[in-house]
């Protein structure tokens, strides 16, 4: 079946780091768009970070920009967030996505979040 398994997150403080790894399988990983979303209490879920399905292009929300950096490894069927000088309105719970977009349809899948707290 298909899994989407986060690990990684924890408590940091202002100003340090956390790398988070989201271990995939059940599906053609090297196929499908990945991205990171959040979500902080109290509010909706936000697009972090996307990588296309080669690692080719990347997209940053603008909070994280020059910060975050995604990355993936297809033989490893693996995507990561190196995330640099967190703050603590990073602080969220911060899930996996993959998505695989056809004409008439879509498949997507989540994972069950890893949380991060950034402490001031």
């Amino acid at each position: 079946q298909v899994q989407l398994v986060e690990s990684g997150g924890g408590l940091v403080r202002d100003g340090g780091s956390l790398r988070l790894s989201c271990a995939a399988s059940g599906f053609t990983f090297s196929t499908y768009t990945m991205r990171w979303y959040r979500q902080a209490p109290g509010k909706e879920r936000e697009l972090v970070a996307v990588i296309t399905s080669a690692g080719s292009a990347t997209y940053y929300a603008d909070s994280v920009k020059g910060r975050f950096t995604i990355s993936r490894d297809n033989a490893k069927t693996t995507v990561t967030l190196q995330m640099n000088s967190l703050e603590p309105e990073d602080t969220a719970v911060y899930y996996c996505n993959a998505l695989r977009r056809f004409p008439s349809t879509s498949y997507e899948y989540w994972g069950q979040g890893t949380k991060v707290t950034v402490s001031s």
